[in-house]
């Protein structure tokens, strides 16, 4: 069974009081250190106001090296990953071999539904990816997610403690993530990196290739949403972070996460295949 990378001693990186201080080290976490490469979109507030929705919304055109951000003040701040974790669970389960493929079905006594990791990706099925967890033990997991740098790194509950507000993480630190997805540059093999990124594919056409992966939760009284992923087009990807929050019971949470993303996109010029 291949072994996790040695633990790295953590390093408090979080030393940024003033919103410049933030824009460097967001710049530097993307590989492109210089103020003038972050663009603030306050243009962008509209997608949320008119779903009276708090958020925020970050683009980094990795052919460009421009990073493109909405709402600074929320970027900084950690929040449940809720199903986006569904991504590093996934990998951990292939690199330790307790799944040898995302089309192995893993048994649900729970609820019945005896889905294969590739299906209840796509569906955010909590109850297969809590048994994933379970079956990578405790100290599997928390030995990767230091290997990672994974948000807070914390663990409570095996089973549960991305979904209760145990780990956080933050919206800069899920655009570096995906990045590094992409490029191969995590401490997992070559072939679970493409897997899962086969998983996160959702739409693929003549002019772009639109991957993510969409999940809410809760954290306290609100509802909060991520879609993280990227786009691609004539081979050039772009990352994107959305994070979006509401209080109101009645909030169509995965319909309004959806099209905020697209409306941002469209309004930054991708969908047209000429990035």
């Amino acid at each position: 069974m291949p072994q996790p990378l040695p633990l790295q001693p953590n390093r408090n990186i979080n030393i940024m009081k003033k919103a410049g201080w933030i824009l460097l080290a967001l710049a530097c976490c993307l590989g492109a250190c210089a103020p003038n490469n972050v663009k603030i979109e306050h243009d962008w507030e509209k997608y949320f106001t008119k779903n009276k929705a708090e958020g925020c919304f970050m683009l980094f055109d990795n052919s460009q090296g421009q990073f493109q951000a909405y709402n600074m003040d929320r970027i900084r701040l950690r929040f449940p990953p809720s199903g986006t974790f569904d991504i590093l669970n996934t990998l951990i389960a292939l690199q330790t071999g307790k799944i040898p493929h995302t089309s192995t079905v893993i048994p649900d006594s729970v609820t019945g539904q005896n889905l294969s990791t590739d299906q209840a990706f796509k569906v955010g099925d909590d109850a297969h990816f809590r048994e994933m967890a379970r079956l990578i033990g405790r100290q599997n997991m928390a030995a990767w997610m230091d290997s990672v740098k994974y948000g807070n790194m914390k663990i409570d509950s095996i089973d549960r403690f991305w979904l209760d507000n145990t780990l956080l993480i933050s919206a800069d630190e899920q655009l570096g993530f995906a990045k590094k997805l992409y490029f191969d540059n995590l401490p997992f093999t070559k072939t679970s990196m493409e897997e899962v990124r086969k998983m996160m594919l959702q739409e693929n056409t003549s002019k772009y290739t639109l991957s993510y992966k969409i999940s809410a939760g809760k954290m306290g009284k609100k509802n909060v949403g991520w879609v993280v992923g990227w786009i691609e087009e004539n081979r050039h990807p772009t990352f994107f972070v959305l994070n979006i929050e509401s209080e109101d019971p009645a909030f169509d949470m995965k319909k309004i996460q959806l099209q905020t993303t697209r409306d941002i996109l469209l309004a930054a010029g991708y969908f047209k295949g000429e990035k």
